[in-house]
């Protein structure tokens, strides 16, 4: 890409507020960019089509996060082993591809629909990993991540809202409106890589409190696993429960404000987040105030503990009549999207810095995501073939129930796991 010597010497001398502001809305733009990649086909409906005795809807949303979650399992090995020189080569090649899946599938019969979705799910798994690798290893990353981690609960909305207006107010098809929105976003996705390519490596007193981070080989990955592997596991066990909850609300969020009355309403799609935003953001970025990484990591746990008593908490209540359908909405984005946004990097940039191993967070990430998104898959067959007649309200309260439960035990069986462990490690 174009090099700028004059904005890359701005960046290097700014000060640690303006760094965090510039590279924090740099990084939140580009990555919801890539968002009108992948989310804007699930403001459409498809109403009444099937395909093989699947809801057409659900066989796209399948067919994408199977892809995905291919991808991810790609990604443990290309993230963790990228070289800086080479990311925004990967970004732009993952962007055309994914653009040219949404073409497909306005042009090509919608028997091609499968296709042209786990083809566009096939690359954008990697977005999440080269944009985080940006900011990773910095003494200032969990207010960057903060940013960044914002898109998961604004840019859905965002881009799903987007695309909701075109097909009721744009008269535009439901095929091509994916295709469309991707489109409208793609310069601002151009400007903020060029920019983010310009963002100095992280500093000597960064590396300092953070340990060093660099490229993986296939021995490096396998030592640090196993070196932790108990937790690891249990630490995937809980990301898996928490990216099942948060695609359901994601994916199906137009079914379930529908059955909840707001299906006129589009605008909720957006508005609905916003406090969920402001409330992670407030509180993942005040997390790179701890300096101490030990209790950093800590607290990560204390927040996975605590967002799972909000969505229990909250389920329960409105199933008992005694909360509404937005508080609702509202309070289980907060308990879904706090702890999962902690394990999009945050989590464990402290662990790699808690226990001051070289690598990055890509590799662990990637792992998380794997699983995640492979369970994912496996859910929504069982909901589309196992209870195809419940409606989308029951069965995402059922999953935040379940969800939470899993999520507070595996939680504190976590935070024991890695204390038992520092303390050997590093006794006092």
């Amino acid at each position: 890409m174009l090099h700028s010597p004059a904005l890359e010497r701005r960046l290097a001398n700014s000060g640690p507020i303006l760094f965090i502001v510039t590279a924090g809305l740099v990084a939140f733009v580009t990555y919801g960019c890539i968002y009108a990649f992948r989310k804007p086909f699930t403001a459409a409906s498809f109403s009444g089509m099937e395909i093989g005795g699947v809801q057409y809807k659900i066989a796209l949303v399948i067919a994408q996060v199977a892809g995905y979650a291919l991808s991810k399992f790609i990604g443990i090995r290309l993230i963790s082993s990228l070289g800086a020189a080479r990311r925004a080569g990967v970004v732009l090649i993952m962007i055309a591809i994914a653009g040219a899946s949404l073409l497909g599938l306005a042009l090509s019969p919608p028997s091609w629909g499968l296709f042209w979705m786990f083809l566009n799910g096939l690359p954008l798994g990697m977005g999440w990993g080269l944009i985080f690798s940006y900011l990773e290893g910095r003494r200032v990353t969990e207010a960057l991540a903060a940013f960044l981690c914002v898109n998961f609960i604004i840019s859905s909305g965002f881009v799903k809202t987007v695309g909701k207006w075109m097909i009721l107010d744009w008269g535009i098809s439901e095929f091509w409106m994916p295709f469309v929105v991707a489109m409208l976003f793609l310069p601002a996705l151009l400007l903020g890589l060029w920019i983010l390519e310009h963002l100095p490596p992280p500093s000597g007193a960064d590396i300092e409190q953070r340990s060093l981070r660099q490229p993986m080989d296939g021995p490096s990955r396998k030592a640090l696993f196993f070196q932790y592997a108990p937790g690891l596991i249990i630490m995937v066990v809980i990301y898996l429960a928490l990216t099942i909850l948060r695609d359901v609300r994601d994916n199906f969020t137009v079914e379930i404000w529908t059955e909840l009355g707001f299906g006129a309403q589009p605008e909720v799609l957006t508005t609905a987040e916003l406090p969920v935003a402001l409330l992670v953001l407030v509180f993942v970025a005040a997390l790179a105030l701890i300096k101490n990484n030990e209790r950093a990591l800590w607290i990560n746990h204390a927040i996975i503990v605590t967002g799972a008593l909000v969505l229990l908490g909250a389920t329960l209540m409105f199933r008992a009549g005694h909360l509404s359908p937005v508080v609702w909405m509202i309070l289980t984005g907060v308990g879904v999207f706090l702890p999962y946004i902690l394990f999009n990097g945050v989590i464990f940039d402290r662990l790699l810095a808690t226990f001051r191993e070289t690598g990055n967070v890509g590799f662990l990430i990637y792992i998380a995501d794997s699983f995640g998104y492979l369970g994912s898959v496996l859910v929504l067959l069982w909901r589309n073939f196992g209870k195809p007649d419940l409606s989308w309200v029951q069965f995402f309260s059922n999953l935040c129930l379940y969800g939470a439960g899993l999520v507070f035990f595996a939680g504190l069986l976590s935070w024991h796991y890695f204390r038992v462990k520092y303390k050997r490690l590093y006794p006092a």
